[in-house]
């Protein structure tokens, strides 16, 4: 059943007072403060959205594989890493946001198992590669295609049958059309963001 809860929260999507800095919630980093640059559309998701989506997967991160798609500062992969994710695929078209990222891991203590790939999330997902386990999905905020990316993963086979996919887009889209096989199991919004987790049953036969 979705459980959905509507919440005020700050238009800001950094920390209040710290411009271009996000703070790693929980897990091995935590307190641990990321840094990104300057770069249109770069909004990392809220702490209290982050800290929500976690709690939503604290029994089903630990050794798995995930994909974070827009990965911009990096937070919702740097957050599973630290939450003991075994390895983090950090997908980002800007160059000067991947090297950033990358610059962070390095900081953070080179973590070898991160990967960041510089290439557009559409050119990712129509190359072969293997599914992941949890999927964070956040497409540039007010872009309208989060839904070209549900197909994208569908159709495509990059989520594992009983993974995971965290959606969000503005609250004001409402909850997000998925395939069949999916099952949204949260959704909430908090403030300007709407964000909702599905879970990817398994195919039927001769689908």
């Amino acid at each position: 059943m979705i459980r959905t809860v509507t919440a005020p929260d700050a238009k800001s999507k950094t920390l209040p007072g710290k411009r271009n800095e996000v703070r790693i919630i929980g897990g091995g980093w935590r307190g641990r403060r990321v840094h990104f640059p300057d770069s249109p559309g770069l909004r990392p998701t809220p702490d209290r959205v982050r800290e929500t989506l976690f709690n939503w997967l604290q029994h089903s991160i630990a050794q798995t594989r995930c994909l974070d798609l827009f990965a911009g500062s990096g937070a919702l992969g740097l957050e599973a890493l630290s939450r003991g994710a075994r390895e983090v695929v950090f997908v980002e078209h800007a160059a000067v946001a991947a090297a950033a990222l990358r610059g962070e891991l390095t900081r953070l203590g080179g973590d070898a198992r991160a990967h960041v790939v510089q290439t557009a999330a559409a050119r990712f997902l129509s190359a072969p590669g293997e599914p992941f386990d949890v999927v964070f999905l956040d497409p540039p905020f007010g872009s309208g295609t989060l839904g070209e990316y549900v197909i994208l993963l569908d159709e495509r086979g990059w989520v594992n049958s009983g993974g995971y996919v965290y959606l969000e887009s503005e609250r004001t889209a409402g909850l997000p059309a998925v395939p069949s096989r999916w099952e949204l199991i949260k959704s909430k919004s908090a403030g300007e963001v709407g964000y909702h987790l599905a879970r990817v049953n398994a195919r039927v036969e001769n689908e």
